[in-house]
C-alpha cells in the first residue's frame, strides 16, 4: 500500500481490461495522481496495450496479467461480466497478500458468484458497480467522468 501521508492510496493499481470503463479509471487516475503511484493496464491484446501506451493512460501495459497482478496493491477487473470468473481464477492466485481485488461488473450476484471460488482470505474483495457506459468500447472511448 502507498504512504497515505502523501495522499496516494495505492503504490500500484492494475486495471485488467482497459476498455471504456477500465481506460476511464486509468485516465482519471493518471490525471489526479492520488489513486496510485503506478498504473498498469492488462489486456490479452498487444494492440490494445500499445494503444493504451500511445494514449498515455498507464505507466505500463502488458499481456502478462499474472506478472502484473503479482506486484499490485489493487487489482480492478474491468472485463465483461461473463469473463469475470475465468479471469479471477487465473489472476487471484498470483496476487500478493493484502492486495485489494475489485471489479466494475454491471451485475453483482453473477459476478460475485463467479469470482467467489477464487477468493482468498488474505485478498480483500470489494465488489463495485460502474456508473458509466456507452455503446463505445476500447481505450479510445474513455474520457468521461468516472
Amino acid at each position: 500500500m502507498a504512504d497515505t501521508d502523501s495522499g496516494v492510496v495505492f503504490d500500484t493499481l492494475v486495471v485488467v481490461g482497459p476498455g471504456l470503463i477500465g481506460s476511464s479509471v486509468l485516465r482519471r487516475a493518471k490525471e489526479y495522481g492520488t489513486l496510485a503511484r503506478r498504473l498498469v493496464a492488462v489486456d490479452n491484446s498487444a494492440a490494445v496495450c500499445a494503444r493504451v501506451m500511445e494514449l498515455g493512460l498507464a505507466d505500463e501495459a502488458t499481456t502478462d496479467g499474472v506478472a502484473a497482478v503479482a506486484q499490485a496493491d489493487c487489482v480492478m477487473l474491468c472485463v465483461p461480466v461473463g469473463a469475470m470468473g475465468a479471469v479471477a481464477a487465473q489472476l487471484v492466485p498470483a496476487m500478493k497478500p493484502g492486495a485489494v481485488l475489485t471489479d466494475v461488473g454491471s451485475t453483482k450476484v453473477s459476478v460475485t458468484e463467479a469470482i467467489a471460488p477464487s477468493l482468498r482470505a488474505d485478498v480483500p474483495y470489494v465488489p463495485a458497480h460502474p456508473m458509466a457506459g456507452t455503446e463505445f468500447s476500447g481505450p479510445d472511448a474513455a474520457g468521461g467522468p468516472v
